[in-house]
């Protein structure tokens, strides 16, 4: 008896195994067609601009952009070293995503569930979210000057309406048969709200942030454009106007470092907080 209850635990384990290593050998040939796909942009590259098919003067050269890295990290930047211009530029898309990532957040939850106050500031909500971005960083520079605080409004003005928008739309997707079953049982309008609406809604608001701190970045470099002592956004402008392609890739590397690393780190949050989320057989596929 007990031979025969402990017997399928060995298949079991052998088909296990035989499904992990299908997954393992996808997952390296995306990183092997990943590497690949660089190798192919960056090499190609560099020989047109070697054999003088693409003029380097206005593209630039994979080989110059690797010797500007290394002279600013060796000799620093116009503006001071290349550490404290990265740190001024990741400190207000932090601040701004934060800022931009928490009111939309609570802006979106109570509209979504105040129907009143939504059908109210509906129109000047839309009319907020045409205006053009840089106009926005233009008043902000006039109102706030060239420090810290523009860029961090500016950024925030970005994230708020990704992230509002998915909340809102998160918050009107819960089921109202759930939300029903839940007063009957004695919930107030907080304990509903807290435990079923922000829940429910939470898979729409994690999906916003990847795209919302890509907006914070944005958001951090138009404001540098406009007017700064420090950052990469001005170390671009100032490439940009002494025609050095060179520095303006440069910083443009700096600035896909920092938007996959915070997109990795995103991602982590995504799988601890939806870690109860059952898994869809897409997402099965995917891994």
């Amino acid at each position: 008896m007990t031979a025969s209850a402990t017997a399928p635990a060995p298949a079991a384990q052998a088909a296990s195994t035989r499904k992990v290593r299908p997954l393992s050998r996808r997952r390296l040939l995306v990183h092997a067609a990943q590497l690949g796909t660089l190798i192919f942009i960056v090499g190609g590259w560099q020989l047109f601009t070697s054999w003088k098919i693409v003029d380097p003067f206005f593209f630039g050269q994979p080989s110059g952009i690797v010797a500007k890295l290394w002279f600013w990290i060796n000799h620093g930047t116009a503006y001071g070293s290349l550490g404290s211009q990265v740190w001024v530029t990741m400190k207000e898309a932090l601040l701004g995503f934060l800022f931009g990532t928490l009111s939309g957040i609570i802006v979106g939850v109570l509209l979504g569930q105040v129907r009143f106050l939504s059908d109210v500031l509906s129109p000047y909500i839309k009319a907020a979210n045409a205006l053009p971005r840089i106009v926005l960083g233009s008043i902000f520079v006039v109102w706030l000057g060239l420090g810290t605080s523009s860029k961090v409004l500016l950024a925030a003005v970005l994230v708020f309406f990704v992230v509002f928008f998915n909340a809102f739309q998160g918050v009107r997707e819960v089921d109202d048969q759930l939300i029903a079953n839940v007063r009957i049982l004695g919930a107030s309008r907080w304990d509903v709200v807290r435990n079923v609406v922000i829940p429910s809604a939470l898979t729409w608001i994690i999906a916003s942030l990847h795209v919302a701190f890509g907006f914070s970045i944005i958001g951090a470099i138009v404001g540098e454009f406009l007017g700064a002592q420090q950052g990469l956004g001005l170390i671009i402008s100032t490439a940009q106007n002494n025609f050095d392609p060179d520095g303006v890739f440069a910083a443009m590397v700096l600035i896909a470092v920092i938007a996959l690393t915070a997109e990795w780190l995103i991602g982590l949050l995504e799988r601890s907080l939806l870690s109860w989320r059952p898994q869809t057989a897409a997402q099965a596929r995917a891994v």
